[in-house]
């Protein structure tokens, strides 16, 4: 066994939470079992990479044979106010808390390979980083390494800091002492799953991405089933209903780290702003952010469907502007949004 003191004091000064442990070893079969019946269902919509990767994704060593231990890291992003606080103001935009800001891969990345690089230089053997971009199901792995637990929602969850972390991977080819897993403390609750505005989850543990707003926001290049538009109200960016109401957020605690605090101009933009950015502001307002990745007119087609979902007909003249748009989808979004506007 490796002593690990310099690097894990170097981890929490870098904002990360105490790490947890995992001897890969011990990792079991139900994750893989869980992807494969999760897309046997369909459940991954149009995220074909998901399936693609399946081989690789269904356990560490199937990506790399060679680790030993994964090692676990989260960072906070808590909220400084209530994300559902938004939603009832229909002329702004509500944006899921963890894109009011800088991107998180770009800030975990660097310093998830500062501490990679103390691993490797300690033991002697080689590392591998991740942040939510490989195929890595970190969760699984997470609740196996004790920093939380996947909750009915199917997000991770944890005692200390709720639902608001990110999770940051490092696999090593040496071995560690493992942290004790950690159990499902969700109860007899189900408050995620009953204020899903779109009725994503069929059953508990279990989320079916086609009806989930995050998905259908971020993922989803087409357009989206009308039957779901209206139900995703002034949501222009993920959704933040599951993780807010779960009750171990009453321990969650504010992002230390700035870069993840909301910026002002992105807790509640107005909409009428946001769908004049055109493509150049867009990507000016948007530089750094997570936002910027769905482009311009993913973004847009969001943003004129909460347009529809206002109630306030000084946007439709805005949602007007863009019936003969070029791209057909952002025309079907435009005239559907005029068209509730009109409606008695």
């Amino acid at each position: 066994m490796n002593s690990a003191l310099a690097w894990e004091r170097r981890a929490t000064s870098l904002g990360f939470t105490a790490p947890h442990i995992l001897d890969l070893n011990t990792f079991g079969d139900e994750a893989r079992r869980g992807l494969k019946s999760y897309l046997a269902k369909g459940h991954h919509g149009t995220m074909d990479w998901m399936a693609e990767t399946f081989d690789r994704r269904g356990h560490p060593l199937d990506l790399w044979p060679e680790a030993k231990s994964a090692i676990i890291l989260g960072m906070n992003y808590g909220p400084e106010t209530d994300p559902l606080l938004t939603l009832s103001e229909k002329s702004k935009a509500t944006i899921s808390v963890y894109a009011r800001n800088r991107d998180y891969h770009d800030i975990i990345k660097g310093r998830l390979k500062e501490i990679a690089g103390l691993i490797a230089r300690d033991t002697g053997e080689d590392v591998k980083v991740f942040i939510d971009t490989a195929p890595l199901m970190e969760k699984p792995l997470a609740m196996a390494a004790g920093l939380g637990w996947q909750g009915k929602h199917t997000n991770l969850v944890s005692r200390e800091y709720g639902s608001w972390l990110f999770i940051g991977t490092i696999l090593s080819a040496a071995q560690f002492k493992p942290t004790p897993p950690e159990i499902d403390h969700c109860g007899t609750c189900r408050a995620c799953l009953d204020i899903c505005p779109t009725d994503a989850f069929p059953s508990a543990y279990e989320l079916d991405a086609r009806r989930c707003i995050s998905y259908l926001t971020i993922e989803h290049a087409g357009p989206v089933e009308e039957s779901l538009r209206e139900a995703m109200g002034n949501r222009i960016y993920g959704c933040d209903d599951c993780l807010a109401v779960c009750p171990w957020n009453k321990f969650a605690e504010t992002a230390q780290e700035i870069k993840l605090q909301a910026r002002d101009d992105l807790n509640a933009p107005d909409l009428a702003a946001l769908a004049q950015l055109g493509e150049a502001g867009f990507r000016q307002k948007f530089s750094g952010s997570p936002i910027k990745r769905i482009g311009w007119h993913r973004f847009l087609r969001n943003v004129l469907y909460a347009i529809g979902n206002s109630d306030d007909p000084d946007l439709k003249p805005i949602a007007e502007t863009y019936l003969m748009h070029c791209d057909p989808i952002i025309c079907d979004a435009a005239h559907w949004a005029a068209t509730r506007l009109s409606l008695p």
